[in-house]
């Protein structure tokens, strides 16, 4: 999740709705300026126990973030805390529970991307050596209760703990259970990032399926290959979903300004500190009328914070990200950016992966959507599975990457990132699958072995 930084100057005061709108068109970027951003989230676990360490305890969250300086990170505080880093890689940032995140930097390219990914992986096992700290890739903790977790000293947080109960059943657990991969692209025009948002939004089911990796909850089957996906089914609602709008006729920076008007506050930051909004109206705010802020209207950098509190599959800022798949070993980390990238950075690749997608219902999107977290690639589409169309997909994907001619120092292209994508298809077991096989066969029953087989 989004972690605050010191501001370098001070934010403009919003004075017209336009400039909500305005906000999204800065993003605005030409095809040659466009990045790739990877986000992805790891549990941190004690070697000698498997248990998930604190903030303040010796050799916990606090000490792994101390030791990163070492590699050139610069400490970011909150209230005297270390809650994050930044450096040339990006940043680093905690989850919840002390869930251990890299938010990549904008890069040009997939081979990029690995090196980055490589960069901090190499850097977090150093220092998890010396703390007795391991990291694992999962879509969620196989073995904690939420009793079990600790959590961080980051005052959204703790605004967003006591309100999650109030407007859903399972927000605690996306909070201190889950870990996820996300990618982060560009577009070049409100028509261009329309086209992509349609297209990342249908297709975000597969990529939750291809990627799923949660069937685990407190050392047993949940029934689910996805559970993190099935956990944002009752987040919150409205704050979360598959956004039917988006496919409207006329969508564009307006009306997803209106949903994320739509979408009820958490907090305001002042003065390094947060204060609680949760449930308050931003209509409210920008009238002056904000309770916990009387006759004070907000700035664009809190425009900036409310637009990361609204957790769609799918959701837009100054780039779209693309939200919906589970957490997952090193060698599939990469293989996120290369479907988005394949499909929506390429005219011709983004023109197939429409025609794909364009004529399905709403219901048959939802419905899609509702079905993969229990049956990944056997989910059903017009009359057959996800699998079926899962291959056009990735073909689609590897002609985009092959147009872009993005070559490493080896002469080799992008195409190869989605490899591990390709044999998941093949096999027609997504990750949990093969989880689950393991669990029932040579594990015995035996959840804990996942701690030797998905460690990074």
């Amino acid at each position: 999740m989004t972690t605050k930084t010191v501001a370098k100057s001070a934010s403009p005061r919003i004075e017209s709705r336009s400039q909500l709108i305005e906000s999204f068109a800065r993003g605005e970027k030409p095809q040659e300026r466009w990045r790739i951003g990877t986000e992805h989230e790891k549990f941190v676990y004690r070697l000698a126990d498997h248990a998930a360490p604190s903030y303040e305890e010796p050799g916990g969250i606090r000490d792994l973030l101390r030791e990163m300086v070492q590699f050139g990170w610069t400490p970011v505080e909150e209230g005297g805390n270390i809650i994050a880093m930044t450096g040339p890689d990006g940043a680093i940032s905690l989850e919840p529970a002390g869930q251990f995140e890299l938010s990549g930097a904008p890069l040009d390219n997939l081979h990029q991307t690995c090196a980055e990914t490589g960069r901090h992986l190499e850097q977090v096992k150093i220092v998890g050596d010396k703390l007795g700290l391991g990291f694992l890739g999962l879509g969620m903790w196989p073995d904690k209760t939420r009793a079990e977790l600790p959590t961080m000293p980051k005052g959204r947080y703790g605004i967003m703990l006591q309100h999650m109960p109030r407007v859903g059943t399972m927000g605690l657990d996306m909070m201190l259970r889950t870990c996820t991969i996300q990618t982060n692209l560009d577009y070049s025009s409100e028509a261009d990032m329309a086209q992509k948002f349609r297209v990342a939004l249908a297709l975000q089911p597969l990529g939750t399926a291809l990627f799923a990796n949660s069937p685990f909850t407190e050392g047993k089957p949940n029934g689910f290959l996805s559970y993190r996906s099935h956990i944002w089914s009752d987040t919150d609602p409205a704050r979360t979903g598959m956004l039917p709008f988006v496919f409207e006729d006329g969508f564009g920076y307006e009306r997803y300004a209106d949903y994320a008007l739509d979408v009820p506050m958490y907090f305001v930051y002042r003065d390094g500190k947060y204060i609680d909004a949760a449930g308050l109206s931003f209509r409210d705010f920008l009238a002056g009328k904000l309770s916990v802020l009387p006759g004070e209207t907000p700035t664009l950098d809190d425009w900036t914070d409310h637009l990361s509190t609204a957790f769609p599959e799918v959701r837009l800022k100054t780039f779209l990200e693309m939200r919906g798949s589970d957490g997952g070993p090193w060698g599939r980390i990469c293989a996120l950016p290369a479907l988005w990238v394949g499909l929506l950075y390429d005219g011709t690749a983004l023109d197939a992966a429409w025609d794909l997608v364009k004529d399905w219902t709403l219901t048959e999107r939802q419905e899609l959507r509702d079905a993969v977290p229990k049956l990944g690639l056997d989910a059903p589409i017009r009359g057959g599975t996800l699998r079926d169309i899962a291959g056009d997909v990735l073909d689609i994907a590897g002609l985009g990457l092959r147009a872009r001619g993005r070559l490493d120092s080896a002469g080799d292209n992008e195409t190869g990132f989605l490899e591990p994508l390709r044999d998941i298809v093949r096999t027609g077991k997504v990750p949990a699958q093969v989880l689950l096989d393991r669990y029932n066969g040579v594990w015995a029953g035996d959840v804990s072995k996942v701690y030797d087989e998905l460690s990074y």
